[in-house]
């Protein structure tokens, strides 16, 4: 007889408490439940295994979607969410694929060839040797495909199967900069100015040679890692309230850069804070102020400021980087000259006092979160494969860092202690 299935709120909280100290693969946590006290109170005589423990993750990484609003909820009780200010920013995170198991579409057309001349090799040499096992065996079966043939078949499929998802990620990025020109002519237009620099060159829809993609995971993308060359991973992005660090809303993406994620990160901090009704005291009373958001340079584009607005947050992002070792001009009350370009009008915005002292907070919002997740627990490369089960385990981590923050200060806070102070 089958033993009786795992109670799923004992698993729950079995991944729960496993994230929260630190233990993220299935096969340690499964160790954890025989060795370790604190797990063997949690899973009792009933210890699961590593494939149980990795199935059920897998299976229910969507309903944690729901755990990570009440997780937002509790926060939200016990004084910790207070939407003075958000911050947003984004960390490369390493993924669950190997730089060697990648393939550059330039060699991909060599290879492709290559291997449509052994196949075709191959195939006259089956047919010679079909028919002299004709002439020996006579009715008798001995046409079975060659392991060589079937090999090379399926290596080339693989390989024209990632030439095509290039071309279709050539063509959409063909597609945003012919977009991204067609906005900055009509902004031209309308002040009157001429382009600077050199004319852009014609758009190209066809991938470049050196264009990569992973086998292991072909949803991820090949990013540039601190200290560490080149690595595939993900962009995992993060919204984190400025009262003591809860994470509001997360994501993981693709996209190398952030420019394109203000506004989305943006529709999903307004979704979860509607999903978990938090909502600043005076927009109890009718009103809906909006929520003062910092993000770096990276965000930063005339779109994503609207899109920012629109969703009821007050952006302040940075136009350009500052060098280091040099003094920023004095803040200013007023502007000298009225902005027009919407960059002119965020410079200004920020060279503000106001500005400034709002913007100042910024590193000290959300960097530290991504800190504590990569080094206090030790959060370096994403266990799952593909981008919605990655974006999963991501949500994942957000909440037991979000279950961490209220059992360290939760009820300090309430007795007036200073948040800020903890770690």
């Amino acid at each position: 007889m089958a033993p009786p299935p795992f109670d799923p709120a004992m698993m729950t909280c079995l991944l729960l408490y496993a994230y929260c100290v630190g233990v993220f693969s299935s096969r340690k946590i499964a160790q954890a439940c025989e060795r370790n006290l604190a797990f063997l109170a949690i899973v009792g005589a009933g210890r699961p295994d590593f494939r149980t423990i990795s199935l059920f993750r897998k299976a229910h990484l969507d309903a944690f979607a729901d755990v990570f609003v009440q997780v937002l909820r509790l926060a939200q009780a016990a004084g910790l969410v207070r939407l003075g200010t958000i911050a947003v920013d984004g960390t490369k995170v390493q993924g669950n694929a190997s730089r060697h198991k990648a393939m550059s579409y330039g060699y991909m057309t060599q290879e492709v060839v290559r291997l449509r001349a052994e196949i075709e090799g191959l195939l006259k040499q089956a047919e010679t040797v079909d028919a002299q096992d004709d002439a020996v065996l006579g009715a008798r079966r001995g046409d079975e495909l060659p392991e060589e043939l079937r090999r090379r078949g399926d290596r080339l499929a693989t390989i024209e199967a990632a030439m095509k998802r290039l071309e279709a990620e050539a063509r959409a990025e063909a597609d945003a900069e012919r977009q991204r020109r067609e906005e900055a002519d009509a902004e031209r237009q309308r002040t009157g100015t001429k382009r600077r620099g050199r004319e852009p060159g014609p758009i190209v829809e066809t991938p470049a040679d050196k264009a990569q993609t992973n086998f292991t995971d072909p949803e991820l993308s090949i990013m540039k890692v601190a200290n560490k060359g080149w690595e595939y991973g993900g962009n995992a992005q993060a919204s984190v309230d400025g009262a003591c660090q809860i994470i509001l809303a997360c994501d993981v993406t693709d996209q190398c850069n952030d420019q394109r994620q203000a506004e989305p990160m943006a529709a999903a901090t307004r979704a979860e804070l509607d999903r978990a009704e938090i909502a600043p005291a005076a927009e109890e009373s009718g009103g809906r102020p909006r929520i003062p958001a910092v993000l770096d340079t990276g965000y930063f584009s005339g779109p994503a400021v609207a899109a920012m607005e629109r969703e009821g947050f007050d952006p302040y992002i940075a136009t350009g980087r500052q060098r280091h070792n040099t003094t920023p001009p004095a803040a200013t009350a007023e502007p000298a000259t009225t902005p027009v370009t919407p960059k002119e009008r965020m410079r200004a915005k920020l060279d503000t006092e106001a500005g400034r002292s709002l913007y100042a907070r910024r590193k000290t919002i959300v960097e530290p979160v991504f800190g504590q997740i990569k080094e206090v627990r030790g959060f370096r490369r994403f266990l799952l494969r593909g981008l919605a089960k990655i974006r999963g385990e991501w949500r994942l981590v957000c909440l037991t860092h979000n279950l961490l923050k209220i059992w360290r200060y939760g009820s300090g806070f309430l007795r007036g202690s200073r948040c800020a102070l903890i770690v």
